[in-house]
């Protein structure tokens, strides 16, 4: 057994091509099933690891050619495609992420209304008819004004008649 530099590389490389082969056979294999083509599953079903596939760029382009191309299967019906399934998934997923933001904004609404609802019915809240409340404080608050300025009107309308009685009872008495 040698185990000369020369020896070691030609191993190596021989190894390598084997296992470029064996990458490259698995691809067809799959191709040919129609299964989905990524580069995880892939590497495992070849025997190889992932960083394979990444560090041999004509390995891991071979992948992602394949991968976008459409299933090489017969059976009738509609194919569907690796891309037009991922453009479903991105419009399912803005779907799904402006439906959440609309629920948030239904949930923060109605907790709100809920918070009002139960601010109202505690009565520490200010009463739903306010201002019509204010205008009748207003009205009142005038009133009470008014009558001020009647009843100092007869206050002196009443002194002013005192007076007179007792002016007249003054000369009555003389």
């Amino acid at each position: 057994m040698s185990s000369s530099p020369d020896h070691l590389a030609r191993t190596r490389a021989a190894d390598s091509d084997r296992r470029r082969t064996r990458v490259l056979k698995v691809l067809d294999e799959l191709a040919a099933e129609g299964q989905e083509i990524t580069v995880s599953p892939f590497a495992r079903a070849a025997g190889v690891h992932r960083s394979l596939i990444h560090r041999h760029g004509d390995l891991h382009a071979a992948v992602l050619a394949r991968a976008s191309e459409p299933p090489l299967s017969t059976a009738s019906g509609t194919q569907v495609s690796r891309k037009s399934l991922q453009a479903d998934v991105a419009n399912l997923t803005a779907r799904n992420r402006r439906l959440s933001a609309h629920i948030a904004r239904l949930e923060r609404h109605l907790s709100e209304a809920l918070g009002q609802t139960a601010w109202e019915a505690s009565g520490l809240a200010a009463p739903a008819d306010i201002e019509i409340l204010t205008r009748r404080t207003t009205e009142l608050e005038q009133q009470i004004l008014d009558l001020r300025g009647e009843l100092t009107e007869r206050d002196e309308d009443f002194q002013a008649a005192r007076a007179a009685n007792r002016e007249l009872m003054a000369q009555l008495n003389r």
